[in-house]
C-alpha cells in the first residue's frame, strides 16, 4: 500500500515529457531477468534469503572514477571483486538524468522528468522501495553527507514535483516515520524565527514528539542507542546545510560516513523483520561539477569506508544484500588527459592534497599574489611561473587551481555537469547476481523488491 505522504501538486509545465530519451537509450527486453546474457555465477551465495538491504549509492560515480580511485589506492576497492554489470541511467525526458529523476528510478523502478521526485511524468506518486519495504514492518532508514532533503534520499521518502523545494522535503521525511536519517541539514527542520528555512514549524521538536533522538555532533552520534522493538527512533543533523567535504571534516563535529553508516545499521538490525538501509556518498558527485580530482579521490575513500562497514556486516549476517551503484556520472571524468606521451595517470599524488579547490581560492588576497603560499600549505606541488599566472588570471580561481591540479595526477575532465555514461553495479550477499547483465537504474529496485519478497508499487 502506499505510505502516509500526499503528493504535492505538479506545476502544468513539469506534468509531460518532452519527446524523451531516443530509441536505442532503452534497455533490451532481456534485461534485468535472471536468464538473460551475463547472468552467470558469482558470489550470490545461491537462493539464501534476503532479510535486509543496504543500498549504497555513490552520486556521480562510474567506471572511470573506479579506475581513478584503484591507482589513487594502489589496490583493488572493496567493491571490484563484486562487480555484476552496467545499466542505463537516461530519465523520462532527457537522455542525461538529473539525482532527482534519477533517484526516483532507483528508488521507485520508474522514470520521471528531471527535477521531479517520487512522481512520475503526469504527476501520480510513486511508490518507493524503502516504502515497500516498511509496508512488511521493516526499519528504514537514510544517511547522506549532503542535507537529509537532498534529491538522492529524498527520493527514497518523499514526493514533490520540484526537488529545490527542501523545506517540503523534511516534513515528509518525518510523516512517513524514517526510523534513522543522518546527514546535513538542520536549517530545512528549524523556523525562520530561529535562523532556518521552514516558515513556522519546529520540525526537531516535532520529531522529538514522534520518538526521535535528536543528535548534532559526532560524539552525541556515537553515545546514541535507540531500541527500534520500542518505536524510538534516530535524527542526526550534523550541519545547518551539507556536511564539509571529507577532507575538511576533522575540523569540525561531524561524523564520517562509515561512522553513520555503522550507526545506522547498529540500530536498525534490531529490528526483527529486518531493514533498508540507503547511504549516499552525496559529495563525489560535487566534487565533479567542479572539476576537483583530489575531493572526488578523498570522497570516494569516504564512501568506500562506509561500504567496508555493510559488507563486514553482510558477511557476519549472511542474510544482507548489499548493492553499490552510483546514480549517473558527473564531469566526465577520463583516466589520462593531454598529450600523455607516457601513457600513464597518476592519481597518488593527490593524497597530498588537502584542501578543496574552493578552499584554496577562498584563501587568495586580493591581487593574488599569494597563489604559491597557499598552494603551498595545502599541496606538495611546485607550480611553474605560467602556473602561478594561470591562477591569477583565471576568471575563476578554484577552477584553475583544480585543472593544475588534476593535471599533475593526469586525470581529465570533459564537462562540469552530468553525462549520460552507463554506470557499474556492484552486489554482495543473497542474491548479489540478479544484478549480473546489461540493467536500466529502474530494474535495481525492482530485483531488490523480488529479493525481499515484497510488493513494490502495489
Amino acid at each position: 500500500m502506499f505510505k502516509r505522504v500526499g503528493a504535492v501538486a505538479l506545476s502544468a509545465g513539469l506534468l509531460f515529457t518532452a519527446g524523451g530519451p531516443p530509441d536505442w537509450a532503452g534497455p533490451p527486453d532481456w534485461a534485468g531477468q535472471p536468464g538473460g546474457p551475463g547472468n552467470g555465477n558469482g558470489n550470490g551465495n545461491g537462493n539464501q534469503k534476503v532479510e535486509n538491504i543496504i543500498y549504497m549509492i555513490p552520486d556521480g560515480f562510474n567506471a572511470d572514477y573506479a579506475t581513478n580511485y584503484r591507482m589513487y589506492k594502489g589496490e583493488d576497492a572493496v567493491w571490484d571483486e563484486h562487480m555484476k554489470g552496467m545499466f542505463t541511467t537516461y530519465s523520462a525526458d532527457s537522455s542525461i538524468t538529473d539525482s532527482a529523476a534519477a533517484g526516483t528510478a532507483m528508488a521507485t523502478g520508474n522514470k520521471t522528468n528531471n527535477g521531479v521526485i517520487g512522481l512520475d511524468p503526469e504527476g501520480n506518486e510513486l511508490e518507493t522501495i524503502l516504502e515497500a519495504s516498511q509496508d512488511e514492518g521493516m526499519a528504514s532508514g537514510l544517511v547522506a553527507t549532503s542535507t537529509i532533503t537532498h534529491a538522492t534520499p529524498a527520493s527514497f521518502a518523499a514526493h514533490v514535483d520540484d526537488r529545490n523545494n527542501e523545506t517540503a522535503i523534511a516534513p515528509q521525511l518525518l510523516a512517513n516515520e524514517v526510523d534513522v536519517l543522518l546527514g546535513g541539514g538542520k536549517n530545512n527542520f528549524l523556523p525562520e524565527s530561529e535562523a532556518g528555512n521552514q516558515e513556522s514549524d519546529n520540525l526537531i521538536e516535532q520529531a522529538e514528539e514522534q520518538n526521535y533522538e535528536f543528535v548534532e555532533t559526532r560524539d552525541a552520534l556515537l553515545d546514541s542507542e535507540i531500541d527500534i522493538e520500542d518505536g524510538e527512533k534516530l535524527l542526526g543533523l550534523f550541519a545547518d546545510d551539507a556536511l564539509a567535504p571529507e577532507m575538511h571534516r576533522a575540523d569540525t563535529e561531524e561524523p564520517s560516513l562509515a561512522e553513520m553508516t555503522e550507526s545506522a545499521i547498529g540500530n536498525l538490525e534490531g529490528n526483527e523483520d529486518g531493514f533498508f538501509l540507503m547511504v549516499e556518498g552525496s559529495q563525489i558527485d560535487w566534487a565533479g561539477h567542479d572539476n576537483d580530482a583530489a575531493w572526488a579521490m578523498q570522497d570516494t575513500a569516504a564512501f568506500e569506508a562506509a561500504v567496508e562497514e555493510a559488507i563486514a556486516f553482510a558477511e557476519e549476517d549472511g542474510e544482507t544484500l548489499v548493492v553499490v551503484g552510483g546514480d549517473h556520472e558527473t564531469g566526465g571524468m577520463t583516466v589520462g588527459t593531454g598529450e600523455n606521451p607516457d601513457m600513464n595517470i597518476n592519481p597518488s599524488v593527490l593524497k597530498n592534497v588537502t584542501a578543496t579547490g574552493d578552499h584554496m581560492a577562498s584563501e587568495l588576497n586580493e591581487d593574488r599574489s599569494n597563489v604559491n603560499e597557499v598552494m603551498e600549505r595545502y599541496t606538495d606541488f611546485e607550480l611553474s611561473e605560467a602556473e602561478v599566472q594561470t591562477i591569477q588570471e583565471a576568471d575563476d580561481a578554484a577552477m584553475a587551481i583544480n585543472t593544475i591540479i588534476s593535471d599533475r595526477a593526469l586525470i581529465g575532465w570533459t564537462s562540469t555537469n552530468h553525462t549520460g555514461v552507463d554506470i557499474p553495479v556492484y552486489a554482495y550477499g543473497p542474491e548479489a547476481d540478479e544484478f549480473s547483465g546489461y540493467l536500466d537504474n529502474t530494474d535495481l529496485p525492482k530485483i531488490m523488491a523480488e529479493a525481499l519478497g515484497v510488493e513494490l508499487g502495489e
